[in-house]
C-alpha cells in the first residue's frame, strides 16, 4: 500500500535522512524503530507533508504521491497520531474529530446530530465508549488516545501512523489499544507503529524497519529477529546487560530515610519503609495505586492525612516541596517537559535555575563565570551529549533532557532524589545509560527512590522494592524475592496465595 524510496530530507546544510526506504502492506502493523534521533519521525513527518522531502518518492497503492501539506495527505488516506496529541481540551470529542470540516445541513449550519452519529459509528467500530459531549480536557489519556485515532479513521484514512501510543497507557488500556488496532488491521489499514517497548512490537506487530543515525537498516519479519538482535539493530552494537550489577548492600548500611507511618487518605492504609544510603528502592504497583502519590505526600506537595518521617535520624516535617529541596531531596518527575524542564531555555538556564544563591557575587549579581564552570562540571558528570551548555534543551533526546534533571539536582548537592518512571520515553540505548548513570549517583553515596511501571527495570535495578496497592505498601521484597510474579501478585491482590 504504501512506498518510500530513497528518502532524503536535509535541514541546511546537516542532512538527516539518508536515503531511507519504508514499505507497508494492507491490513499489517508495521514497527518503525530506532533509537531517539534515529529519523523516525522526521520520516513519518515527511509522509504526512509536515515537511517536505528534499529527495526521493512516496507511492499509496502504486501512484506517486507528493504532499505540500498534511491536509493532502489526509485527503490521500494518510492519519498520524502523535506522541503529543493535537486535541483542543475544552472541545468535546465529536467536536475535536470534526474541527474545520465540520458537518452541514442544507441551509449551511453545524448539523450536530449527524456529527454525533457518525462519530458514534466509528467509536463502535473501535469498540470504545466515552462520553461524546464532555470536554476533552475530562477524559482519561486512553479515551483521549482513541478520539485521535477515531478522528484519524473520520478522515477514512488507510494508512494510519502511531507515534509511541502506549506511553500513558495502563497495561488493560494497551490491551483495549491492541484489540482495536487488531480490528483495524483485519479491515485492511496499514498501521505503523512506532514505540520504544520492545515487548509491544513482538506482541502486536508483523514486520520492522530499523532506522539508525538516519539511515535504513534493515526490514525483517517480527518473527525473524529476537530482542537482543533488534537492540542491535538499532544502536549498532549488542547490549549485553541493560542492567548493571547491584551491589551488596549490607543490612546495617546507614538509613538515610525513614517513614514510620505515611497514609494518603483516612480510608487508606498506613504505609511504612526506609531508604538506606547507597541503594534503589523501587516503588511498584499499578496505575492508581498510590505510588507517585505518596513520594509526593513525602515532599510536602501531596495530600495526605497521617506523616512522620526522620531525615538521618533526625524528625522532618516538610510543609512544600521547597523545604525537601533545602534538605537535600530532588524529584525527577513522570513529565519531564512540563514539570522538569523549561525546553525553550538552555541547558544552563536548565541547570542553574533552582540554584542562584551559589553563584550570587555581592548582593546584586551573579558570577557567569562560576555558573559556567559548575555547569559543565554537571554536564560531565552525567554524561550529557550536547554541543555546549547554551545549547536549547528541545534540541537534545529524551534520555539526554534526563540527564539535565540529574545535573541540575547534582549541582545543588541533592542525596537523595526520586525518579519517577526515568526511562519513560528513551531509547534501549539511552536507558541503559540512565541506568548506569543511577548506579554510579549511588556508588557516590546518593540513594534513590524509583518509581516505575516497567516490571523489567523495577526487577533489574531495584535493591528492594515497596509494592503498592490501594493507596500503601502492602508487601517490601527484596533479594531472591524480586520477582515478577510476586510483585504482581502483591500488586492485584495483597497478598501472596500460599502466605500465611
Amino acid at each position: 500500500m504504501l512506498e518510500m524510496n530513497r528518502i532524503r530530507k536535509s535541514f541546511g546544510k546537516v542532512e538527516v535522512l539518508h536515503g531511507v526506504d519504508l514499505e507497508v502492506r494492507a491490513g499489517e502493523v508495521h514497527a518503525l524503530l530506532g533509537e531517539n534521533g534515529a529519523g523516525k519521525s522526521t520520516l513519518m513527518k515527511v509522509l504526512c507533508g509536515i515537511i517536505s522531502a528534499s529527495e526521493g518518492t512516496i507511492r499509496i497503492n502504486g501512484e506517486e504521491r507528493s504532499f505540500a501539506n498534511y491536509d493532502e495527505a489526509i485527503a490521500a488516506g494518510v492519519g498520524i497520531v502523535f506522541q503529543e496529541f493535537s486535541l483542543i481540551p475544552y472541545l468535546s470529542a465529536v467536536e475535536n474529530m470534526f474541527l474545520a470540516r465540520e458537518l452541514t445541513n442544507k441551509f449551511g449550519l453545524l448539523n450536530r446530530k449527524a456529527m454525533r452519529r457518525r462519530a458514534h459509528e466509528i467509536l463502535q467500530q473501535l469498540d470504545v465508549d466515552l462520553p461524546l459531549n464532555a470536554p476533552i480536557s475530562s477524559l482519561s489519556i486512553a479515551e483521549q488516545q482513541f478520539v485521535e485515532i477515531a478522528k484519524a479513521l473520520s478522515l477514512d484514512a488507510r494508512i494510519l501512523v502511531l507515534d509511541e501510543p502506549t506511553a500513558t497507557l495502563t497495561p488493560n488500556e494497551v490491551e483495549h489499544l491492541f484489540k482495536v488496532l487488531r480490528e483495524l488491521r483485519r479491515k485492511g489499514v496499514a498501521i505503523i507503529f512506532i514505540s520504544h517497548h520492545l515487548e509491544e512490537i513482538f506482541q502486536i506487530c508483523d514486520r520492522i524497519t530499523v532506522l539508525r543515525d538516519g539511515e535504513y537498516i534493515s526490514t525483517c519479519n517480527v518473527s525473524d529477529v529476537d530482542n537482543d538482535r533488534l537492540v542491535e539493530m538499532m544502536v549498532g552494537r549488542r547490549i549485553e546487560q541493560s542492567f548493571p550489577t547491584k551491589p551488596d548492600l549490607p543490612n546495617e548500611t546507614e538509613l538515610v530515610l525513614e517513614i514510620d507511618e505515611i497514609q494518603l487518605k483516612r480510608t487508606d492504609p498506613v504505609s511504612s519503609f526506609y531508604l538506606r544510603k547507597g541503594e534503589i528502592l523501587g516503588f511498584s504497583g499499578l496505575v492508581g495505586s498510590g505510588r507517585t502519590e505518596t513520594a509526593l505526600a513525602m515532599l510536602g506537595a501531596h495530600p495526605h492525612a497521617k506523616r512522620s518521617m526522620k531525615l538521618n535520624g533526625k524528625e522532618v516535617n516538610f510543609a512544600e516541596p521547597a523545604d525537601a529541596l533545602v534538605a537535600g531531596i530532588g524529584l525527577l518527575p513522570e513529565s519531564r517537559k512540563e514539570q522538569g524542564l523549561i525546553t525553550s531555555f538552555s541547558i544552563l538556564r536548565n541547570i542553574s535555575i533552582n540554584n542562584y544563591g551559589k553563584y550570587r557575587k555581592g548582593r546584586y549579581f551573579i558570577d557567569l563565570t562560576k555558573e559556567l564552570t559548575c555547569t559543565v562540571e554537571a554536564m560531565e558528570q552525567v554524561g550529557v551529549k550536547a554541543g555546549g551548555p547554551h545549547d536549547r534543551l528541545d534540541t537534545l533526546s529524551g534520555g539526554n533532557q534526563q540527564k539535565v534533571v540529574v545535573a541540575r539536582w547534582l549541582n545543588h548537592d541533592m542525596k537523595i532524589l526520586i525518579f519517577d518512571e526515568p526511562t519513560r520515553g528513551i531509547d534501549v540505548g539511552a536507558k541503559a545509560e540512565i541506568y548506569l548513570l543511577m548506579r554510579k549517583l549511588t556508588e557516590l553515596g546518593c540513594s534513590i527512590i524509583m518509581i516505575s511501571s516497567e516490571l523489567p527495570e523495577i526487577i533489574g535495578m531495584s535493591d528492594r522494592v515497596c509494592v503498592f496497592r490501594g493507596g500503601g505498601v502492602v508487601a517490601t521484597v527484596e533479594g531472591e524475592d524480586i520477582t515478577s510474579e510476586k510483585i504482581m501478585t502483591y500488586s492485584t491482590t495483597g497478598k501472596l496465595e500460599n502466605a500465611a
